[in-house]
This record gives structure tokens, C-alpha cells and sequence, in this order.
């Protein structure tokens, strides 16, 4: 049974809360998102060498904010890169594109607060939709989910959502790619570097057999700008994270594996592993 990581914080109502946003020319978005993300206690802008004044727009609005430059391309080592530098016992994964809504953000800590370790987000859970998604995607999504579904005895219901959140002191456990290896040869990109982050935290969170809680979320409609998705080429490195996840060592079922038993046991009976019901009025005060 893995280590109660949680329980290192003595009161995890008072637990800092550092929201990481990985970007690349989202100059005109983060205008709009920032100014209403709701009060936390940091947050880092990962740029991508971006040419379009992202920088100089988000310290505009936000004057506060810290600003790194991720070191390799892709959207995976922007996250390593803040996850290394987050100063808060919990962090939160969000995009910078005005797909994710600010207002959620409050009940992915909520869930971390009421005893997840993780808390991923859903857009196909009760209170949960999206905007954007296609037909190819969603089936391309249900596929992949049934795949880890078998691979690691779990049911998530939605695997390629990067909205999630989880405690910082997790970050060692996902053993993602060091900020400071130097970038590979013009043209490649290392293992973990890429859009297939998402699918490997999730998978070496289930290998870790930590608590998991599934938050409904809905994704809305990219503001301005066009997305650096290819849902074939990164749909492959998906499907490759997967099997390779599964070889790299034997699964650790989170506890329990029934999803939705426990998503709809009411927070007061919830089981003290797995996945755990959110409240979807929670405050990030509370």
C-alpha cells in the first residue's frame, strides 16, 4: 500500500495552491484567462519562446506572476519545468488557451482536500461536457480509456483531459524527463517531452496506487489562436505511453477500481482509497 503522502500536511485547508500554464503565443488568451483565475498562491507561466508578446501580456495582467522558459519543446517539459519550480503543496495543470475554466479550479483542490491524492479531470462524468471535442477525438479517447481500463484495472472515464491537479509532493514518483537533459538533435523530442504527458502521469499515478478522484469539468472553446494538437501523430504517442507504461512495470490498482460506485457514495461514506466524489459547490476557501 503506498505511503499516506497527504497526511504530511498537517491541516490540508491551509495547503498552498500553485497553478502551472505551459504557452506558446497565447498572448490574446492569457488577457482573458488570467485576470480571472480565483485566488491562489502562485502561479507559473512556462513559455515556449513564444513571439508573440505571451510574456510581456500575462505580466501586464498579472504582475506577480512567474515566469520560467521551459528548456526542451513540447508540452510535457513545460509542465516538468513548472512542476520543479511550484512552491505550493498542491499543484494544478492548466491550459493556457481558454479551454479551462478558472472556476473549476476550486473543486479540483477541494478533492485533494477531502483525501485524493489526484484529481483528474472529466469531461465525461455528470456536470462534466466539452465544446471542442470531435467525433474522431472522442471516439479516439473512448478507445484509449478502454485500453488503460484493461491495462491497469482501472475505469477512468476520461484519459486524454490535461485539467487535473494533485500534491506536490507526488512530482518525484512520476519520474518524468529532468528539465536540465540537454534538448536531442533538431527534430526529436524525448520520451514524456510531448502532448503524451497527460496519459503518463495518469498511468504512473495508477502505478503508484494512489488515491484518484474524478472532477467533472467541461471544455470549452479555445479563445483566439489555433491548437498545437495533431490528433493522429500525438493520438500514437498516446497509444505508445500505454503499452510502454504497462511493460514498465506490473499495475497497482488504486483503491477501489469501481468508479462509479464510489463517485456517487456520498463524501461522508466515501472509501478511503480511489476514487472519491467532489463537491461540485466546493470553494477554494473552504
Amino acid at each position: 500500500m503506498p505511503e499516506d503522502l497527504t497526511d504530511r500536511i498537517a491541516d490540508r485547508a491551509d495547503a498552498r495552491v500553485t497553478v502551472v500554464i505551459p504557452a506558446m503565443n497565447e498572448a490574446a488568451n492569457l488577457r482573458v484567462v488570467l485576470p480571472t483565475l480565483p485566488p491562489v498562491d502562485e502561479v507559473i507561466l512556462v513559455d515556449a519562446g513564444s513571439i508573440d508578446g505571451t510574456v510581456e501580456a500575462a505580466r501586464e495582467v498579472m504582475p506577480d506572476i512567474r515566469v520560467l522558459t521551459q528548456t526542451r519543446r513540447g508540452k510535457g517539459n513545460a509542465l516538468a519545468c513548472g512542476f520543479a519550480a511550484a512552491t505550493g503543496d498542491i499543484i494544478v495543470m492548466f491550459d493556457a488557451d481558454g479551454s479551462a475554466d478558472p472556476a473549476e479550479i476550486p473543486h479540483f483542490v477541494q478533492a485533494l482536500r477531502d483525501g485524493a491524492d489526484f484529481a483528474k479531470g472529466s469531461r465525461f462524468i455528470e456536470g462534466g461536457g466539452s465544446e471542442d471535442i470531435t467525433r474522431f477525438r472522442r471516439a479516439g479517447n473512448a478507445g484509449l480509456h478502454l485500453l488503460v481500463s484493461a491495462a491497469f484495472g482501472s475505469r477512468f472515464t476520461d484519459l486524454c483531459y490535461g485539467y487535473n491537479a494533485f500534491w506536490t509532493s507526488l512530482v518525484p514518483k512520476l519520474s518524468l524527463p529532468d528539465p536540465d537533459i540537454p534538448a536531442p538533435p533538431k527534430g526529436q523530442m524525448l520520451w514524456g517531452d510531448g502532448f503524451e504527458i497527460e496519459t503518463l502521469i495518469t498511468c504512473r499515478m495508477l502505478q503508484a496506487g494512489v488515491r484518484i478522484a474524478e472532477v467533472p469539468s467541461v471544455e470549452r472553446l479555445r479563445l483566439h489562436g489555433a491548437s498545437n494538437l495533431n490528433a493522429v501523430s500525438d493520438g500514437v504517442r498516446v497509444l505508445r505511453t500505454i503499452v510502454a507504461e504497462r511493460l514498465r512495470q506490473p499495475a497497482v490498482k488504486a483503491f477501489p477500481t469501481d468508479v462509479d460506485a464510489a463517485r456517487h457514495t456520498s463524501r461522508e461514506s466515501a472509501p478511503a482509497r480511489g476514487v472519491i466524489p467532489v463537491d461540485p459547490e466546493a470553494e477554494l476557501s473552504a
